[in-house]
């Protein structure tokens, strides 16, 4: 098992979208970034590369590069489950706290979590979003930006899948990745 931890943390800004986790919610500000400032997916994809060693989205995704320039988090996340992928590792769970005074997240978090989940194959209770606040402390407390934190647990995928050793539809839950039918 390999555990990752991921922070960051955006500045409110007028004339720009607040989207988190792909979700577009309605408030009269929105973050500033390169990308479209997702910080709640920037912390989960921090978490992901770093259970995995693989550096952090700077690395991956720089924001020197015209490339992602407006890019939407969404497809940065789908890039990263495809590099864990490709370094053979299976995603257990992902928790994620966004840290905001303002605006209320509640309503919006099942469909952060749907979102979240879909783009990396997960089922759903294994993404969980939450959200709070630091009761008016700080620069998420007086409104100047967000932050987000994420954990998440990665598993190494084995030489020998499951469907090799239990046979057929018997390997415990990989929903389909061992490669059985």
């Amino acid at each position: 098992m390999r555990v990752g931890m991921g922070y960051d943390v955006h500045r409110l800004t007028e004339n720009r979208k607040l989207i988190l986790c792909g979700v577009e919610i309605p408030y009269e500000k929105g973050l500033l970034g390169h990308s479209d400032a997702d910080v709640a997916l920037h912390a989960i994809m921090d978490a992901l590369l770093g259970a995995a060693a693989l550096g952090d989205i700077g690395k991956h995704f720089p924001d020197t590069d015209p490339a992602y320039e407006g890019i939407s988090s969404m497809r940065l996340l789908e890039q990263v489950g495809e590099l864990l992928e490709k370094h053979n590792y299976l995603i257990e769970n992902i928790d994620a706290t966004i840290i905001a005074q303002r605006p209320k997240l509640l309503p919006y978090m099942p469909q952060m979590a749907k979102n979240v989940a879909q783009v990396l194959g997960l089922e759903e209770n294994q993404v969980n979003i939450k959200a709070t606040t630091e009761e008016g402390l700080g620069f998420t407390g007086s409104g100047e930006g967000i932050s987000a934190h994420a954990v998440c647990l990665l598993s190494p995928m084995i030489d020998m899948t499951a469907v090799d050793v239990l046979g057929p539809g018997n390997c415990g839950g990989c929903r389909g990745r061992c490669g059985h039918e």
